[in-house]
């Protein structure tokens, strides 16, 4: 299919769609940022994802292209901030994978199963990324597999899904699969003199998501969101990696369904947790930036970026890998999926994840179970 059938201005940004029987979604040509995606098209059109709120404002040259697009969930190499250099490398912030524009490969749909495939040729460290967004007939997903190939060394990378949550008190409820650690972000994650602000307490080690220290010496239970209206805050999870998947869901009980992503832990072994709630106040940000959570699939030591990633930091001291290496004969595959599942009344906090290769089941603390489609072998595989 010809590029000019395939791609319009979505919210502002040229954009290729690519739908199924059950979900349609964009993926923007600057930086490949995923969003809008309604799941459940022709039933309910449930939209998960946050789209910034200045999408249609005039933004300063200086702000990176990335967050002029802000949206949904996008591919990040290396992540974070990369405000230092690594080996004469520097990068954008979450790399060019999240700030460059696209290349069209193809638009395929092929039994009941329809695929994006873009690719990148990367500048700053050379080598190609191909992106594949896969929608299959009646399952209520998003299948993402990112190719990294003509690479080597080390690398941090990973995905920021930005979900929108209700606008009112823990109208989310966040659940993970077991984890090994747990720690905020070591310093502030904002500054007042610069006009951001931040509760939790910075370095704080805890061993539960509802028990986590702020700085006023009160515990934040991060399990409820939205919460803590002004602040800004970054926290970080590793995974078990003995398990064969991990997964990332939040209940939303009003709305009656769930969104969760599903992942290897061997790839992609921590979440970042970026909880965005009007803390910052300098553009284009502006205070109004508000209920918002990253859940950020991951290797990396925090939002850092490469240099302090592929050097020790305190999570290698732990024993906790921050880097992949990448090798220029054998290509990276990093997959993850996104999906959602309706739920009925009394579903609450999601306890468990099964998954096989046709289906996956969520089980709440309620004691409710709920099965939906999913190609598990996508996210079992390690090809």
């Amino acid at each position: 299919m010809a590029e000019r059938e395939t791609r319009r201005i979505v919210f502002n940004q040229p954009s290729w769609r690519v739908q199924s029987s059950t979900v349609e979604a964009y993926v923007t040509e600057t930086g490949g940022h995923l969003a809008p995606v309604t799941f459940d098209r022709k039933g309910r059109k449930i939209q998960p994802y946050h789209i910034a709120p200045w999408w249609n404002e005039p933004v300063d040259k200086s702000v990176p292209p990335i967050v002029r697009v802000l949206r949904g969930d996008f591919f990040c190499m290396p992540f974070g901030g990369n405000t230092e250099p690594f080996r004469g490398e520097r990068f954008p912030v979450h790399g060019e994978t999240a700030n460059a524009k696209w290349k069209l490969e193809s638009l395929t749909r092929d039994d009941g199963r329809t695929c994006l495939h873009l690719s990148l040729r990367t500048k700053v460290r050379k080598g190609r990324v191909d992106k594949h967004i896969l929608l299959i007939d009646g399952h209520n997903a998003v299948y993402c597999k990112h190719v990294i190939s003509g690479m080597s060394g080390p690398m941090n990378l990973g995905h920021h899904a930005n979900l929108r949550f209700p606008d009112e008190p823990a109208g989310g409820i966040l659940s993970t699969s077991p984890f090994t650690f747990g720690q905020v972000w070591v310093e502030p994650t904002e500054n007042p003199a610069e006009r951001g602000y931040s509760i939790l307490k910075p370095g704080a080690v805890f061993r539960s998501l509802d028990r986590v220290p702020m700085i006023t010496g009160e515990m934040a239970d991060l399990t409820r969101y939205p919460a803590r209206r002004g602040f800004e805050d970054i926290a970080h999870i590793i995974a078990d990696d003995r398990r064969p998947f991990a997964w990332t869901a939040v209940t939303f009980p009003k709305q009656r369904y769930v969104w969760f992503a599903l992942k290897d832990p061997k790839v992609l072994n921590g979440t970042l947790f970026w909880m965005s709630n009007g803390g910052r106040h300098y553009p284009p940000w502006n205070g109004r930036h508000i209920n918002v959570m990253g859940l950020e699939e991951l290797t990396s030591y925090f939002h850092t970026g490469i240099a302090p990633s592929a050097r020790a930091n305190s999570h290698t001291r732990r024993g906790i890998r921050t880097v992949l290496h990448l090798s220029r004969s054998r290509p990276t595959v990093v997959n993850y999926v996104m999906a959602v599942a309706s739920i009925p009344a009394g579903f609450d906090r999601v306890k468990d994840i099964r998954l096989d290769e046709t289906k996956v089941t969520l089980v709440a603390a309620s004691g409710t179970r709920v099965t939906t489609p999913i190609d598990g072998s996508f996210v079992l595989s390690k090809a």
